[in-house]
């Protein structure tokens, strides 16, 4: 059964999020809020986690994974970006985007696209993600929590608890999140392809 945490959506309280990133680091699978709807999550480098996300939202080897990010420098540390691109960036972040870009070598193998060895990255919005990125000190590898055939992401910790109990192993539940999954831009030509539109605003990239 998964372990459900009830925290504050402005003051998360730190003994709550030391044990979910304790999990995090012993190789658990989270869902958890940020501005854009519930996203599930796991450690870079958690093969067991990847898998398990690849199989709650059956996912073929195209999908683009995300790493989010707490902040500009550690998301630098993961994507290679060009002064124009960074700029255009920059100036969107925090907020409710991924960014495809090419991946440095400090991304795992499995987590690029095949073909086009990129990935996905985003600095979100969002108190208790920021909180709990804070204290993990490291990107979370991960996936919007869409299941398959399903068109709208489930946007309630209870629920998620109820539904995926017994597949992923904690939900972290403020309260507070987002409905809309983020705008998707492709930055990996260098310039900007837009992917999905989501809940970030697009004209800045049109």
């Amino acid at each position: 059964m998964a372990k459900y945490f009830d925290v504050h959506p402005q003051n998360p309280q730190p003994r709550i999020l030391d044990n979910v990133v304790d999990l995090i680091r012993s190789g658990s699978l989270v869902a958890y809020p940020t501005d854009s709807c519930f996203a599930l999550g796991c450690q870079l480098g958690n093969r067991d986690g990847l898998a398990r996300i690849r199989s709650i939202r059956r996912l073929d080897d195209r999908h683009h994974f995300t790493l989010v990010c707490q902040n500009f420098a550690q998301l630098g540390q993961f994507v290679q970006i060009n002064n124009n691109v960074f700029r255009a960036i920059k100036a969107a972040t925090p907020g409710s985007y991924t960014f495809i870009l090419p991946a440095t070598a400090e991304v795992p193998r499995q987590l690029l696209h095949p073909k086009k060895k990129t990935v996905g990255v985003r600095i979100p919005d969002h108190v208790v993600t920021q909180a709990l990125l804070a204290e993990l000190g490291e990107p979370l590898l991960s996936s919007t929590l869409l299941l398959p055939d399903e068109e709208e992401p489930m946007t309630q910790g209870w629920e998620i608890k109820e539904r995926l109990d017994h597949q992923v192993d904690a939900v972290l539940d403020s309260g507070d999140c987002g409905t809309e999954p983020t705008t998707v831009v492709d930055f990996s030509s260098g310039a900007a392809e837009i992917v999905r539109r989501g809940a970030g605003d697009t004209s800045r990239f049109e």
